[in-house]
Formats: C-alpha cells, sequence, structure tokens
C-alpha cells in the first residue's frame, strides 16, 4: 500500500466537498476547485474526512493512489488557506511594480517585461519581493516559475530573480595572471 494513499485526508469545517461524476468539488472560504479522480481509485467521504482507496494492485493504480491523495489534499488546503511562492530581485537597478494588476520587472533589459497573472492567481510587491498567491498549488508554483525564468540568477554575480532562501553556487571569475617582471 502507498504510504501516502493511506492517508485520510481531514475535511476543515468551513470546506464543502462533493463528487459527482469522477469530478471532486471542494468549496471554501478562499474559493472552489475540482479534482479529477481516475476509474483506478475509490474516495470514500465520511462526515469529516476523505478515504482514497485504488481497486486494483496492478502498477498504474498503485502510482494512482498517492497521486489522487496528493491532489485532493492540496485542494482543500488551497480554499481553506491558499499558497503562496515568494521570489526575490537581486541587482542594481532591478525592480517590480504592479500597474494595473499586471507584474512589470526591469531586470536589466532595453524594456520592461510584463507578466500577466492568470485567472485566479494575485501578485505582490514589496520592496524587492515578489509573492504569487493562489488557491491552486500546481499554477502558484508554475507562475513562480515562468516569473524566475525571465531572469535566471547568473553564477558570477548572483543578479537575477530567485526564489526567497535559493542559494545560489557561485563561480570563480577569471583567474588574473601575474606577469613576472625583470625575468
Amino acid at each position: 500500500m502507498s504510504r501516502i494513499g493511506r492517508k485520510e485526508i481531514p475535511i476543515p469545517e468551513d470546506v464543502k466537498v462533493k463528487l459527482s461524476d469522477h469530478i471532486l468539488a471542494v468549496n471554501g472560504p478562499l474559493g472552489s476547485l475540482e479534482v479529477k479522480i481516475r476509474d483506478e481509485v475509490q474516495l470514500l467521504i465520511e462526515e469529516n474526512r476523505i478515504i482514497i482507496k485504488r481497486k486494483a494492485d496492478d502498477k498504474l493504480s498503485k502510482s494512482l493512489h498517492g497521486l489522487t491523495r496528493a491532489l485532493v489534499a492540496n485542494a482543500i488546503e488551497g480554499v481553506e488557506k491558499g499558497y503562496q511562492k515568494d521570489l526575490e530581485i537581486i541587482g542594481v537597478g532591478y525592480r517590480a511594480s504592479i500597474e494595473d494588476g499586471v507584474l512589470k520587472l526591469r531586470v536589466g533589459f532595453s524594456h520592461d517585461v510584463s507578466v500577466s497573472p492568470p485567472e485566479g492567481i494575485g501578485f505582490e510587491v514589496e520592496k524587492n519581493v515578489i509573492s504569487v498567491r493562489g488557491i491552486d498549488k500546481q499554477l502558484v508554483g508554475q507562475v513562480a516559475a515562468e516569473i524566475r525564468a525571465i531572469k535566471k540568477p547568473e553564477p558570477y554575480k548572483g543578479k537575477g530573480i530567485r526564489y526567497l532562501g535559493e542559494k545560489v553556487i557561485r563561480k570563480v571569475g577569471k583567474a588574473v595572471k601575474a606577469t613576472a617582471t625583470g625575468a
């Protein structure tokens, strides 16, 4: 049995869960999400918990057991608390601002880079930290990765956009050869 798949998922009081036609609808204080449930697994919804069981012991069912549990748990946590990824901008003259809900980045190009948030995603900028927020964990991570890909941290000076707390391995620059005088 999958260790993750065996775990029960508690349903908080302010979250409503409804299963119909292989689609689990999760509604909470921050919004609503839908999770598709494959035929290989079965959802049992009891009064305040969800149990996920697999119908067979083949390789596909085993792999979908833990995946389905993780997706359902992420949806419940997302509509209850939400998710947030923080990005840090490092570099002289590198800035971020929000204009009309669109993230504007000035990161060393000849032009500003604009990032429009997809449905369900919000941006916040405070000094040199960009916060990406939303209820869908996958979408928050995807948008944060796309913003980071605009100007990845370079290995010599460390300038660029990185996740908050990310360690960038720095390379040593070119070594200057000492010339022998009077040899």
